[in-house]
């Protein structure tokens, strides 16, 4: 499938809205910080006061996903309830304690006696979010867009079109009731919709897909605008020869069964061959009360025989359900090599009491969060104190990992001068600069 370079009706339409939003987005770039932050408290007191309506969207959502046989892990991402919703209008409301990421002066600097430079964070422009289930993700992104001074076009999956619906709509009343124009937050509903979308490069400065690998890969390959996300989130734990075993299974239960479609839950569990005979049947134990599905190598399934075996497929695999391989290793340097072959540089972690080795895996593992003696259900914009996230990056350039505000600004450099002119610092005769830091 690719991207028609001819205008349809639905890329015509779409013209409009991204026009629109961009118009907004300039606005809000202007904004005080202030501002901002009076607008971000209006969306979630609007969120809270729809609060009744938005669940019901959300039921309704729910009750045909059932019918449907959504897969499992859509579902659970889905899902909408009240204490759900109150913690993600409480998320809003921290986004507007974040610090201002526009207007930062990064460099200020003489040239020359009267001609100063400063380099100063200012908004991406639009962005284009586009994610499967997952309505939360509509207040996160949305909260994080207005305080980075951005317009947001976002494009749920049909599972949730009525509770994005209701999530949007009472967003936009926050923003008119602040008096801002409410189309620096629209919403997209039709797969149509989504392909016009990648086309808008006119319009829109940078795309972030959250979904499957298949869709994300379709993403990046037909769009000129920059995307920014990751395709999979197969990651590990590695546990050690020197690994507390009671804290390794404790760490694993939380890393696969506290949120097993979460794209920061591990896929496979790494084992030292020195422990796996207490090891294993101490974490089995564990994993399987849990009702975790466990798949070993031929290693793991001498001591776990009961299991199915692993096949060359399982190590490439987001399960994103209550599913774990497992694979014994010979050492630390190849739990390292195989969590570099077949992860995605999402979060791996290791259990460990030595720190010599633990500082190596966390300096040699290719990932944008490595881990010591520590769940990899950390790596979350909220916990690390982003306020929320527009998604997690995988990418080796920057932004990396969750991606809050920091990840939604770029800067320009503004010089100021007096009738300065180039010619004055070339030739024979050439001035130097004075290059002094201010």
């Amino acid at each position: 499938m690719t991207v028609s370079s001819s205008p349809s009706a639905s890329q015509q339409s779409l013209v409009a809205v991204a026009q629109g939003t961009q118009r907004a987005a300039q606005a809000l770039a202007s904004l005080s910080t202030a501002a901002k932050n009076q607008a971000i408290e209006a969306i979630a007191a609007a969120l809270a006061a729809n609060a009744d309506e938005i669940l019901a969207a959300n039921q309704a959502d729910c009750d045909a996903a059932l019918a449907d046989n959504l897969a499992k892990p859509l579902y659970g991402r889905l899902k909408l309830d009240a204490v759900k919703l109150q913690g993600a209008i409480a998320g809003v409301r921290d986004v507007a304690k974040l610090p201002d990421p526009v207007g930062t002066v990064q460099i200020h600097r003489e040239l020359d006696k009267g001609l100063v430079l400063k380099r100063v964070t200012v908004p991406l422009g639009v962005l284009g979010v586009i994610f499967e289930s997952r309505p939360d993700a509509v207040m996160q992104i949305s909260s994080l867009a207005v305080k980075s001074g951005n317009g947001v076009i976002l494009k749920g999956g049909k599972e949730a079109v009525r509770s994005c619906t209701a999530l949007v709509n009472a967003i936009k009343q926050g923003l008119t009731q602040a008096g801002l124009d409410p189309a620096a937050v629209e919403l997209l509903t039709t797969r149509e919709e989504t392909q016009a979308l990648l086309a808008l490069d006119d319009y829109v400065d940078l795309i972030i897909p959250r979904g499957s690998n298949v869709f994300v890969r379709f993403v990046q390959e037909n769009t000129r605008i920059p995307v920014l996300g990751h395709a999979d989130g197969i990651c590990h734990l590695y546990v050690d020869v020197e690994a507390n075993l009671a804290q390794a299974a404790t760490i694993a239960v939380d890393a696969k069964a506290a949120y097993p479609s979460a794209c920061n839950a591990i896929e496979t569990l790494l084992i030292h061959q020195d422990i796996a005979a207490p090891g294993l049947p101490q974490l089995a134990q564990a994993l399987q009360a849990a009702q975790v599905q466990l798949k070993g190598d031929e290693q793991t399934r001498q001591w776990l025989p009961e299991i199915a075996p692993t096949t060359a497929e399982d190590w490439a695999t987001e399960y994103s359900d209550l599913i774990l391989a497992i694979k014994v290793v010979e050492s630390v340097e190849a739990a390292i090599a195989h969590i570099n072959t077949y992860g995605s540089r999402h979060t791996d972690a290791i259990v460990t009491e030595n720190p010599a080795t633990a500082a190596l895996f966390m300096d040699r593992v290719d990932a944008a969060g490595v881990y010591h003696n520590c769940s990899t259900r950390f790596a979350d914009g909220f916990r690390y104190g982003f306020g929320a996230e527009v998604g997690i990056s995988t990418q080796k350039m920057p932004p990396r990992g969750p991606v809050g505000l920091e990840g939604l600004v770029t800067y320009k450099y503004q010089v100021v001068g007096n009738g300065h002119i180039s010619a004055t610092y070339s030739g024979p005769d050439a001035k130097p600069f004075t290059h002094k830091d201010l």
